[in-house]
């Protein structure tokens, strides 16, 4: 049996969301708020928007200093870069931990929500990964279990046409919301327990990934492992979606995606399928893009995606399929 000096490590991200972060740390800071034996790491990625000396000023007064840390870098270098810096202070610091969450800065946690987490990993061994269930403030589920991207799915998530995603539901990436724990193929890196045994296995988040798909990617690796992904709806974390980064802000006109959305979808298929199957799943998307966009038309309906989408799809994949 081996011995940890701590049960949790927690890793917060922050980019010029020092508000919603403080919200975070005293949700945390709540008497069912983590399990004993945790330490915590806010890392701000160069904000520049005084967001570090803001998060300083309320960890000490609010005296939270014996339980949480601020890491300030020098420079952005997106999720996965922000969250190994942090498991690498914690564990240069303050040395093992069983499991390490990362929590996004636009989170919440209802009150015993992380406890429920890392009991359920306790009980399942096998289980590498955890996700807990994200919500609306006022409850409403969000989706956050899902099945790994295929070309089909790509096709069926542009498309969604009653019958063709009906026909196409086995492959469908996003799946109903589970009212009990459940075996998924990967969970939202908004709520993200991994047990420190499976990051040994295989290392930690690829930080060729600026945002997006990285949790996938992880989720991907560990079940080649042989690691079981789980969601478990017991563990409820208000996410207050889009806060962080905008792209899928609720209640606001779609926004143009950023580059690093097209070009982090393109390495996880690249990486883990090869180029012949990424021109694949390319060919479904731009078919199931197309195909929905005449649905849309036929059916005087709003088409609701990004603006820009299909011409900044077409320009990252032609682009990135010359450079290869």
């Amino acid at each position: 049996m081996v011995e940890y000096d701590h049960k949790l490590f927690v890793v917060i991200v922050n980019y010029r969301t020092a508000d919603l972060v403080i919200d975070c740390m005293h949700s945390l800071m709540q008497p069912e708020g983590v399990p004993e034996r945790t330490r915590i790491v806010v890392v701000d990625g160069a904000s520049g928007d005084g967001s570090a000396q803001k998060l300083e000023t309320a960890i000490v007064e609010n005296k939270w200093q014996d339980r949480i840390d601020l890491l300030p870098l020098e420079t952005n270098g997106g999720f996965s870069y922000g969250n190994n810096r942090g498991i690498d202070h914690l564990k240069e610091r303050y040395g093992s931990a069983e499991y390490v969450h990362l929590l996004n800065p636009d989170t919440v946690a209802r009150a015993g929500s992380i406890g429920t987490l890392v009991a359920f990993m306790d009980e399942h061994p096998s289980a590498g990964i955890a996700g807990s269930r994200l919500e609306d403030p006022d409850g409403t589920p969000q989706a956050c279990a899902f099945r790994f991207p295929t070309a089909v799915a790509q096709f069926e998530g542009e498309f969604r046409f009653g019958l063709v995603s009906k026909l196409l539901d086995r492959w469908r990436v996003v799946l109903d919301t589970p009212t009990e724990a459940v075996r998924v193929d990967w969970v939202s890196g908004a709520s993200f327990l991994i047990r420190s045994t499976l990051l040994e296995k295989i290392g930690q988040l690829d930080e060729e990934y600026f945002l997006y798909h990285e949790e996938v990617d992880f989720c991907l690796r560990a079940a080649r492992e042989g690691w079981e992904c789980w969601h478990v709806p017991q563990s409820r974390v208000i996410h207050l979606v889009g806060q962080s980064t905008g792209v899928t802000e609720r209640d606001v006109a779609p926004r143009r995606l950023p580059a690093y959305w097209f070009e982090s979808r393109r390495r996880y298929f690249t990486k883990n399928h090869g180029r012949t199957y990424t021109a694949i799943a390319d060919s479904c998307w731009l078919a199931g893009n197309l195909l929905g966009r005449v649905k849309s038309v036929v059916k005087r309906e709003h088409y609701p995606h990004p603006p820009h989408l299909l011409r900044d799809f077409v320009h990252h994949a032609t682009s990135k399929a010359k450079q290869s």
